[in-house]
């Protein structure tokens, strides 16, 4: 078979996926050929084209073939890059325009079906492979029982690595600047470059919160079902501020299957990206939405219940229905949180001008309550702890470096992909008896190994999984504690107290 025959074939199955799965009707599909057949600058289709029989869940496999194809003939360059431009480009020839997905999805909302339309705008971003499903299911997931609760850990495989041929494109890439950053309204469409994602599969929704413009949309490297990222229209920094809660509250009660949550506004406690103001969602549980009350709270405002809750991370939880006296609360709390310091637990509102005090709120709407969230965190360093006192300390850096944002402050631990290897190469290492400290990738295990060997009986082959799962879910419960800014201890918690006595 001749590379144009089979480059038809392959076009061929994509666009009976695509219309299996509702991006094309099946009447158009002589356009989208046409389209197609362009981007791998043919003239017309050749040999015999033989239909699909199954109809695969994912498009991966078949772009993986048109890529290849498009190697073949020079198209594109063999790079992981190239082939996420080009299939990026391909896909988004097949995904509805921005203006049918907007249409389809205020349709649904106008007639009083939210939950429609995120479903159908979630398996769209699915379809269309903007949402990488096949990498993410890659991930490895479980569940870690800790004194701390159930915790979730992931350890997260689905970005792609670099080879180094494209470190090397990277390092010598121009600086366009446009888009500002991932999350501006400038992305949807965008064809690409070896530095910026390609996003022409792309789509976003508008929506009005407290009277401006902002954009749901999906994350493509969803850490958890429904992970939805909520942008402001504009390209302006986070802020936590009354503002934030009105947002919130607007977003949850037209989406009340959602949570909706934001990273703080500071860096170290902040998430990856504080150049854009953002929130994340979606419809899950969190390891954290089963966190039990530690004690109830005298509310000095009537219709609010408040509870501080028994989580590792200090937690002041507001309860009530009415939106605005919640509103009003919150933003008591932030103020009075933002200009707070006791110097005996190392807490200070700033140093030379430099603020430190500020929230992780977290909202979601069951029946007719609202449960607001409200994460104290402090972003203060020290000789001690130079990436920060209320970060992941050093003795755990093995395990998890990286920043506390508001996907782990829910109890979801994101780890890092060389974990995957690294726990492999560590349980062989330590069931054949070898000197962890001799091994360059394994020695900065080694004390965390001889913390917790003692405490088993034996370590077999038949439990060492369980047991390594486990211990990671110990660090991750660890991590938390040390973000917190209030310890568990009877110490940490009469200085909790001691804020709450502010209040």
């Amino acid at each position: 078979m001749s590379w144009e025959e089979k480059t038809t074939q392959a076009i061929e199955n994509l666009l009976i996926y695509a219309s299996a799965k509702g991006l094309i009707e099946t009447v158009d599909m002589p356009y989208f050929r046409n389209l197609l057949l362009d981007a791998f600058q043919l003239d017309a289709p050749a040999g015999d084209i033989v239909p699909m029989a199954d109809v695969p869940p994912t498009a991966t496999a078949l772009l993986r073939a048109l890529c290849d194809l498009a190697v073949e003939k020079g198209i594109i360059e063999d790079m992981t890059y190239a082939r996420d431009l080009f299939s990026a480009r391909l896909m988004g020839l097949l995904t509805p325009s921005p203006k049918e997905v907007r249409a389809h999805f205020q349709q649904c909302v106008a007639q009083n079906h939210p939950e429609q339309a995120t479903e159908d705008f979630y398996q769209m971003c699915r379809a269309c492979d903007y949402i990488k499903v096949d990498a993410i299911a890659q991930n490895v997931r479980y569940f870690a029982d800790t004194p701390a609760g159930r915790l979730e850990i992931t350890i997260n495989l689905s970005k792609p690595e670099k080879d180094p041929k494209e470190i090397a494109k990277l390092k010598n890439a121009p600086s366009v600047g446009y888009p500002k950053c991932m999350l501006c309204v400038e992305n949807p469409g965008y064809r690409g470059r070896s530095n910026f994602p390609a996003r022409q599969n792309h789509r976003m929704v508008p929506l009005s919160l407290a009277g401006q413009t902002w954009y749901l949309q999906y994350s493509p490297y969803a850490y958890y079902p429904e992970h939805c990222i909520v942008l402001n229209s504009r390209h302006v920094p986070m802020r936590i501020s009354r503002g934030t809660f009105d947002r919130l509250f607007d977003f949850v009660q037209q989406f009340p299957h959602y949570m909706l949550g934001s990273n703080a506004d500071l860096p170290i406690v902040g998430g990856s990206i504080l150049n854009h103001d953002h929130f994340q969602g979606g419809r899950y549980h969190f390891p954290m939405d089963d966190a039990k009350v530690r004690c109830q709270l005298k509310s000095p405002v009537p219709g609010v219940s408040a509870a501080l809750l028994d989580w590792p991370m200090s937690t002041i939880q507001l309860s009530g229905t009415d939106e605005q006296t919640l509103i009003a609360e919150a933003s008591r709390i932030l103020d009075a949180w933002r200009g707070y310091s006791d110097e005996a637990c190392g807490i200070f509102a700033e140093t030379d001008g430099t603020p430190h005090n500020t929230i992780t709120p977290i909202l979601r709407k069951e029946g007719e309550q609202y449960r607001l969230n409200l994460v104290l965190r402090n972003n203060r360093t020290s000789e001690e702890h130079p990436l920060g006192i209320f970060h992941p300390h050093a003795p755990l850096h093995h395990i998890k470096k990286e920043n506390i944002g508001l996907i782990e402050v829910m109890g979801l631990a994101v780890l890092p992909a060389r974990l995957k290897g690294e726990m492999a190469h560590l349980k062989e290492a330590i069931l054949a008896g070898k000197d962890l400290r001799a091994d360059e990738e394994l020695a900065k295990h080694a004390d965390w190994v001889d913390e917790f060997r003692p405490k088993y009986d034996a370590i077999t082959a038949e439990n060492i999984d369980g047991i390594v799962e486990k211990e990671i879910g110990l660090v991750f419960m660890q991590v938390l504690e040390d973000a917190g800014v209030y310890k568990r201890t009877e110490e940490g918690q009469k200085a909790f107290d001691r804020f709450i006595k502010c209040l």
